[in-house]
């Protein structure tokens, strides 16, 4: 009877088996509940942030109607608050559950009166380690909502133009703000390319010119790494097509001139990853050879040091059998005659090797 190995460490999708769709269950690795709701209110003449209490955070999400605002949830680990906070907004439930699922499949999906889209964030983290995190967006209606697992992000740069009175977003609202965010996501994924570049062009000069055994791990290692980047953003290209040909009404015309360009973006990046992907395994094919060619260099240097030495352990196995009429054994010049003899077949052999360019 065929068995198959148990499996201790499962994953945190198990969680969901037998559960209804739309059901909100938080899958990600995070262990504290900790929760920051933070709001940011903007027009063209000023902007405005602050931190608010979970507990107030729809009341005043919608307190300035007149305004754009972003408001930003870091942390899903409050399943009652996603809900609640979803339900008040009239957000279906395949959306929330799509919220707080950290393994979900980045996606756009539109409905009558908002736009939702699941994205992967990617920088490096103070290891300088690949780190992703998971980024939820809904947009209505001069709102932006924003769902993030970690408080570390990559929109340091968009916070810093929200600041600024000559600020595009400020002038265009939030439907320019959604293309903003997701802009900067897709620069911090030329970054990550970018290094992963470098690591590839360094492992390729040490497999040229010094390949070890351990070099295959490491390579390897990037492979996967390149594997699982693609996973997360390959699909952000016809993410961003989606958007682009979308006649939501969310989405402005002006907005998408800039899509135009992001898609193109989108489009770099996808080349980009399937040219690292190619070159990882050629890598990998390049470090096996070279360590498969160091492999034959050794057992070409012990087959000619055994096609040397097999005619001298045969002159020597000879004169080393004890026989008593051996002609040989009691002439005068015997013994300098055998060491002359097989000094002969050794340098016989060696001219002949280097003749024929094996050696």
């Amino acid at each position: 009877m065929m068995t198959f190995p148990s499996f201790h460490k499962k994953s945190r999708r198990y969680s969901k088996l037998g559960l209804a769709p739309g059901t909100v269950k938080y899958i990600g690795d995070r262990k504290d509940g900790r929760q920051i709701v933070s709001l940011v209110e903007f027009d063209k003449d000023h902007c405005n942030s602050m931190v608010l209490d979970t507990n107030m955070a729809v009341e005043s999400f919608f307190l300035k109607e007149s305004e754009s605002q972003w408001l930003n949830i870091v942390g899903l680990t409050n399943e009652t608050f996603i809900r609640t906070f979803g339900n008040s907004l009239n957000l279906n439930l395949l959306t929330l559950e799509s919220v707080v699922d950290t393994h979900q499949r980045p996606k756009i999906d539109d409905f009558d009166h908002y736009l939702f889209g699941v994205f992967k964030m990617v920088y490096f983290d103070d290891h300088a380690s690949l780190k992703y995190e998971h980024l939820a967006m809904v947009l209505l209606e001069g709102k932006l909502i924003t769902f993030q697992e970690e408080e570390e992000d990559v929109f340091n740069g968009v916070r810093t133009r929200l600041s600024q009175e000559a600020s595009r977003i400020r002038q265009r609202g939030a439907d320019y703000l959604f293309f903003a965010l997701l802009d900067a996501v897709v620069d911090h994924y030329f970054i990550a390319l970018e290094q992963l570049g470098l690591r590839l062009d360094q492992l390729e000069d040490m497999v040229y010119h010094n390949s070890e055994a351990s070099q295959g791990q490491e390579i390897q290692k990037l492979k996967k790494e390149i594997l699982k980047l693609r996973q997360h953003i390959y699909p952000s290209k016809d993410l961003v097509q989606k958007l682009l040909h979308s006649s939501h009404p969310l989405i402005t015309e002006e907005t998408k001139v800039f899509l135009r360009d992001l898609s193109d973006q989108c489009a770099e990046i996808n080349e980009t990853l399937q040219l690292y992907r190619e070159m990882s395994t050629n890598l990998m094919e390049l470090h096996m050879s070279t360590m498969g060619n160091k492999m034959n260099e050794v057992m070409k240097v012990l087959t000619i040091m055994a096609s040397i030495f097999i005619p001298l352990t045969f002159i020597a196995g000879i004169y080393g059998m004890n026989f008593d009429h051996m002609p040989e054994l009691h002439w005068k010049f015997g013994y300098p005659m055998v060491w002359i003899l097989m000094g002969s077949c050794l340098i016989g052999m060696l001219l002949y090797f280097k003749k024929k360019k094996w050696m």
